[in-house]
């Protein structure tokens, strides 16, 4: 008789003063993802099945602000080292003391890369998806900075960001007409959630753009898609300058900014084969890369 798949289990974690969603599954390596703007984890939803049957173990949560975790009201507690810090504090709190396999996507990304600089002890190699390394986007060009990126300071607009991703429909057009986009709208309707959403830019900006970051010592793989509006190919290619091991870049054709909801099997395949190669996990003899 076959068995019936059974539901997600969410637990609450209460670390740091917050109360964390979190979505522990499977057993073997463990693999945390790491979602962005505007997003929450259920951004990994159509890819977890294929992480699971692949052998991992498979960690997400909703970042504080995002989701059902909760949103300090203060800006400062949205800077990159407070974000970085309740990644290793949910690690810590599932009993995972082993080096990890890590993937973000967008902001998700970014504190990927901060988590690899910052403990490069706790990660075994990554996957960063649409958002470079913060020195590669940094020092991205005009295209960058004028051209895809320029919403980046029309979010620092305190109030009148808001007014205008809410109010005046800016967040629908942005997210489109899908279940993904209703969900999302939902969520960032909630008092506060949109601004705690946003003070992830307002507090970030200058010491993404701006600050010293040095160069991650684990095999990285960089994926990017042709159709992102907001994302340069350059700022993803040029990472591979600060990555001190294996680099590795895949450009995803005829697909827009959210890869994991438009393209999961894909982004899962990269995934699984990258981590499987440049980690050690069950059934791979693979021993983690060396750092040159």
């Amino acid at each position: 008789m076959s068995q019936q798949p059974t539901q997600p289990a969410f637990q609450t974690i209460n670390t740091r003063g917050l109360n964390f969603r979190v979505l522990d599954q499977g057993a073997g390596t463990p693999l945390l993802l790491l979602h962005g703007f505007p997003d929450s984890l259920e951004l990994w939803q159509a890819m977890t099945p294929q992480l699971l049957a692949a052998g991992f173990r498979v960690i997400t949560y909703d970042q504080r602000g995002y989701g059902e975790t909760d949103a300090p009201a203060d800006s400062a507690s949205y800077r990159i080292d407070e974000i970085v810090a309740d990644a290793t504090a949910i690690l810590d709190a599932l009993g995972v003391r082993q080096p990890v396999c890590l993937m973000g996507h967008d902001w998700g990304s970014a504190i990927a890369w901060a988590l690899a600089l910052q403990h490069p002890e706790r990660v075994q190699a990554l996957v960063a998806v649409s958002v470079g390394h913060p020195k590669s986007y940094g020092r991205a060009g005009v295209k960058q900075k004028l051209g895809k990126g320029l919403y980046v300071l029309g979010f620092q607009l305190r109030g009148l960001c808001e007014w205008y991703l809410l109010r005046a429909g800016g967040l629908r057009r942005w997210l489109g007409d899908s279940e993904h986009g209703d969900d999302t709208l939902r969520l960032m309707s909630r008092p506060g959630r949109l601004t705690a959403a946003l003070n992830w830019y307002r507090e970030n900006l200058r010491n993404a753009v701006f600050g010293e970051w040095g160069s991650v010592q684990c095999p990285t793989l960089g994926v990017w898609s042709s159709n992102d509006a907001y994302l340069t190919e350059e700022q993803m290619l040029d990472s591979e300058h600060f990555v001190n091991n294996s680099w590795a870049y895949q450009r995803i054709e005829n697909t827009g900014h959210w890869i994991p909801l438009e393209r999961p099997e894909r982004l899962a395949q990269l995934a699984i084969e990258w981590f499987r190669e440049h980690t050690t996990q069950p059934g791979n003899s693979t021993q983690p890369a060396q750092v040159q």
